[in-house]
């Protein structure tokens, strides 16, 4: 096993508890003693090719543990992948360091760069040890049954859609809920925890699993109102048309180095449905809000299970990054058969949870495609866990006098 450094980064969008893996690697890594200085990259692949990094070596316990229960990414976060020219750069400098251990924390597109440094090494015979922890509240990536930041992210959703549904039992009208989601619904499906009675909305929920259609949609929601009095709706802001073009995508032109659509920094997609609503229907009270970057680092909306399996997959990546049985990997959260909610977790090559991202499985969408059913409340729920007590009055009338 070569001896080394250990540099460790953050891509990709922050979570509530991505701090907890990377305090957990480090924690584990101050325990090995192949591992000898611990380089934080600020700002990701940015921070790496820019030399920009920090010694974690040198923080205290005391620090570490307070910065674990902090949102968002302590070292700084990028969206950047790699070019050749840039990979030559980074090999450069990781010699230059003597970087034998390298982990980074993030979603497929982490995944990715991640892959991409290992088959680099390879080719030049470079020793190094390559560990992509997973993070994303896209809850997307492949090999996982759920992904660390998903379950605190869904915690946030489910409790902002108890108060946007308490708001417009209050005062009635629709109600449109833009939730991140490119590829994937699980967050939008997880505005469904919200419910408590029966009428509870989201009365309506959408997800890029299936085709959007607007005059569907606008009858959906006419119907619900026609029934309730009020409908609260939860959208993705990824859904697409029956031809896979993204609804947001008309108007967002900007893209990242991935070539991904920005989504989450405009609420059009929001305005567009309420106006179609508006157009089409005699309903005259809608509105429409984005939770956009809310979602992602909320503080004091975390999840139990979420926070401890973030820190677990941090230590584990270090754990088998100085096996020696193989030189790169990520670390997956599987969850066991039965009733009773457990997961054990195992290192998956890279490849396997690059690039491409898994949706939402078809069991956890009803037949209108409108709805969650009732196999995602059972896989959710112990991810998220406890949510705020809702109470309602009885609501007896009183004989008129």
């Amino acid at each position: 096993m070569a001896k080394g450094n250990m540099l460790i980064g953050q891509s990709g969008g922050p979570t509530v508890v991505i701090n907890q893996s990377l305090v957990g690697a480090i924690l584990q890594a101050k325990k090995m003693k192949e591992i000898g200085n611990i380089y934080g990259a600020l700002h990701g692949m940015k921070g790496i090719l820019a030399e920009d990094f920090i010694d974690l070596r040198k923080e205290s316990t005391k620090t570490l543990e307070q910065v674990a229960i902090t949102p968002a990414s302590a070292l700084g976060s990028a969206r950047k992948k790699p070019t050749d020219a840039e990979c030559a750069k980074v090999f450069a400098i990781l010699k230059k360091y003597n970087i034998r251990y390298y982990f980074y924390i993030g979603g497929n597109d982490s995944a990715e760069a991640t892959h991409i440094i290992n088959e680099q090494a390879q080719k030049v015979g470079y020793d190094l040890r390559c560990y992509h922890i997973p993070k994303t509240i896209d809850n997307d990536l492949r090999e996982n049954d759920h992904t660390p930041g998903f379950g605190s992210a869904a915690k946030f959703v489910a409790t902002a859609m108890m108060g946007d549904n308490l708001d417009c039992r209050a005062l009635p009208g629709v109600k449109i809920n833009i939730i991140m989601g490119r590829n994937a619904g699980f967050l939008t499906a997880a505005a469904a925890l919200a419910r408590v009675y029966p009428d509870d909305g989201p009365n309506l929920i959408y997800m890029p699993e299936r085709p959007f259609s607007m005059d569907k949609f606008t009858k959906d929601v006419e119907a619900v109102y026609k029934k309730l009095g009020r409908c609260v709706i939860a959208v993705s802001e990824g859904i697409s048309d029956a031809d896979g073009t993204l609804i947001a995508a008309k108007f967002s032109k900007e893209v990242d180095s991935h070539g991904n659509v920005q989504l989450s920094g405009t609420g059009a997609l929001g305005d567009l449905l309420a106006t179609e609503i508006k157009n089409r229907t005699s309903i005259t009270r809608v509105r429409a809000d984005t939770f956009g970057y809310l979602q992602r680092s909320f503080p004091g909306i975390v999840s139990e299970v979420d926070a401890k399996e973030a820190r677990t997959v941090g230590i584990l990546a270090v754990k088998e990054a100085l096996k020696g049985k193989e030189p790169s990997g990520s670390i997956a959260i599987r969850r066991k058969p039965g009733k009773k909610y457990a997961v054990y977790f195992e290192r998956v090559p890279l490849a396997s949870v690059s690039k491409e991202t898994r949706h939402v499985p078809d069991n956890f969408i009803n037949k209108k495609g409108n709805d969650v059913t009732q196999a995602f409340f059972d896989y959710a729920r112990p991810i998220v866990g406890k949510l705020p007590k809702i109470g309602r009055f009885k609501g007896v009338k009183v004989k008129k006098a």
